[in-house]
This record gives structure tokens, sequence and C-alpha cells, in this order.
């Protein structure tokens, strides 16, 4: 007789839990790190969905950092986000480092296929690598282009990384022991619209930032080459569910209108315009769509 009673409870429950779970949104959903460059590139895919489908499209950006975004991607909260691919091999995917561009992109495309029944679409047209950035006056005054040159110097330089750069696999651990680099102190760690400001501050003397942002020509700062190779590629990917892509197969198309548009030119002035002017990201990706013809 317990068991009776019991079957229908478990059952009740059950209709209750999928009774109560939010349902699905009618719409597409696009989100995007906590930075300048990831705003922008959530608008770009936003406002191509709906011009491609006559789709409204929800904004879900500053999820914070990589791990953010892919647990909401997986978990279903959002239905694309753009990641780099060097990110996504590392950080995410936990596999070792490979300076192979293309062949980078396959693992990627196979793990996120088979793990989380993600697409990684084709690349966006540009990569945006870590960069380690000095002032302009300081580079000219030691006559220094690449990270090789600058190793000696470290020693008298304060250093300052954002907060997922001085654990990931591909940061900061790798880079010193590549380099043997060896600076002043405990490195400042701050958020990553805060390193530029501090460094022509002259609060530290050399940052981890990224090749496409904005500042580095607008406040004549210079990119020291990464001459042994270090970093790995990070081609800017979109990254979609693939049920999202069996809902709602213009997405598709509209991706496919976006890869290769994007160069890092186009993407240092769009940062740039953001940051530097404090223009609008969703007029700044207007603009830059009626530019390419989109």
């Amino acid at each position: 007789m317990s068991r009776l009673v019991r079957v229908p409870s478990i059952l009740l429950l059950c209709f209750s839990l999928v009774c109560c779970s939010p349902p699905r949104p009618n719409h597409p959903i696009i989100g995007a790190k906590n930075f300048t460059e990831q705003v922008i590139l959530g608008e770009l895919l936003a406002q191509e969905i709906e011009a491609q489908s006559g789709l409204k499209v929800e904004r879900r950006f500053y999820l914070a950092g990589s791990y953010i975004c892919n647990q909401a991607l997986v978990a279903g909260r959002i239905d694309a986000y753009v990641e780099y691919t060097g990110t996504a091999l590392t950080a995410i995917l936990k596999q070792p480092v490979d300076r192979n561009p293309q062949s980078v992109l396959d693992t990627v495309r196979r793990l996120y296929a088979s793990r989380y029944g993600v697409t990684v679409a084709e690349p966006l047209g540009f990569e945006n690598t870590f960069a380690m950035v000095i002032r302009g006056e300081d580079a000219r005054r030691l006559q220094l282009a690449t990270l090789s040159q600058a190793a000696s110097y470290a020693p008298q330089w304060r250093l300052g990384v954002g907060y997922e750069f001085e654990q990931r696999p591909d940061g900061l651990p790798g880079l010193n022991s590549a380099y043997n680099l060896h600076f002043s102190g405990l490195p400042r760690t701050m958020d990553l619209g805060l390193l530029y400001r501090a460094l022509n501050a002259h609060q530290v003397d050399i940052i981890a930032a990224n090749s496409t942002d904005g500042p580095i020509q607008a406040m004549g700062l210079v990119a020291l080459q990464d001459d042994r190779h270090y970093f790995p590629p990070y081609q800017a990917v979109p990254l979609v569910r693939d049920d999202t892509l069996r809902r709602w197969p213009q997405i598709a198309t509209a991706l496919h209108a976006l890869a290769g548009k994007v160069t890092a030119e186009d993407m240092r002035a769009m940062n740039e315009a953001v940051d530097g002017q404090h223009r609008d990201p969703a007029e700044v990706v207007r603009e830059f769509r009626m530019k390419r013809g989109l």
C-alpha cells in the first residue's frame, strides 16, 4: 500500500518541478564578458541576427570572465557569445597550449561539439592576443621592441595584470618562465579597464593587456613583440548552442555573414570609439555594419 501511495507522489513532485521551471524565452539571448571589446562583439552578433532573421535579440552582457560565460552557454541561459580560440583551448577545455591556429581551431570545434553540444562558427577575422604593454617614452629611452629585450629591465618594473591572466595556463606563470621574467614585487591585479590608467599614472610600468585595445595607439604606448611566440593564437569565434541553431536556423546565416569581416584595425578603432570617445557601443556597431555593407 505504501508503494502505491509513493509513486503518484513522486510523479506529482516531478510535474511540479517542470511546471515551476522558467519557460524558455521565445527569442535568442546573446552574452558577453565584462570588457569593452566583448560588449561590442556581443552587440555585433545581436544586430546581425536581428537584421538577418527579424528576431528580437536579448542582450545579456557583462557576465564576468570566460568561465561564467561558458557556464551560462552550457546551461542555456545564453545562446551565443564570442570567445577566443586560445582561451577556449586552455582556460575552458584544459588542453595543452598549441601555437598552430588551424590546429587550435579544429581542436576547439571538436571538443565543444562533443562535450557541450556547441558549434564554433567561422572566425570573425581578427586575433586578440595578450600584449605586454609599456609606456612609449620608456620603449624609446631603453630602445625596447621585444619581450626578450625587456627581460633585463623587468626587476625594476611593477607589473599590472587582469584577474584571469595571473592564474591561467597561458598567462603569467608560463610567460615568466618562457622569458625568465622577474618583476618588482607581486603583480598588481585590477579590472582590465583600470590597467591603462595605472600605467599612465606610473603606478605600474608594464601591463598584460590585449592587442586590440584602443588605448595602445591613442596613448602612444608600445606592445612588446612576443618574439619567442609564447602566446597561442586567439582568433575571435562565435560560440552558439546546437539546439539554438536548430530552433532558429537563421542565426547560422547571420554568423556566416560576419565571417572574416572584422580586422584587428577595425576592432581597435571600435574599442577606442567606446573607451576613448565614450560613444554608445550600439551606435559604433551600427556604423561598422554600414561601412561593411552588412
